[in-house]
């Protein structure tokens, strides 16, 4: 597939690669590296708690990645990808969606059903 095809945010990739958003595992700490090492780095929303720690990872994870960027400028850094679960059961998604948009994160991954 041509790179054209891809969206921008997956075109200047070092793989093809998302990490697996995996429940608990996942960190800013693993995040960063993943996204240091030039492929989408992700988590699932829900590893954030409680909820408002979302936004603390989030600005975490930006200012850490934009810091790398500062002190190697060739480096490729992958954007962050959050997981989010879509099901009645999750009373977060809108908040979690909300605090996604503030961020600006480039990619949402959803679980259990495609978005409303």
């Amino acid at each position: 597939m041509p790179t054209s095809a891809l969206p921008a945010v997956l075109q200047n990739l070092r793989l093809p690669v998302i990490a697996s958003p995996m429940f608990i595992a996942s960190s800013p700490a693993l995040v960063a590296a993943q996204c240091k090492a030039g492929i989408v780095g992700s988590f699932p929303a829900l590893n954030a708690r409680p909820a408002e720690q979302l936004d603390v990872w989030l600005a975490q994870l930006q200012t850490e990645l934009a810091a790398y960027k500062t002190a190697h400028p060739e480096a490729i850094i992958g954007p962050i990808a959050v997981n989010q679960i879509v099901h009645q059961s999750n009373d977060r998604l809108a908040h979690d969606v909300e605090v996604c948009v503030k961020h600006r994160v480039p990619i949402i991954i959803s679980s259990l059903r495609a978005p409303p």
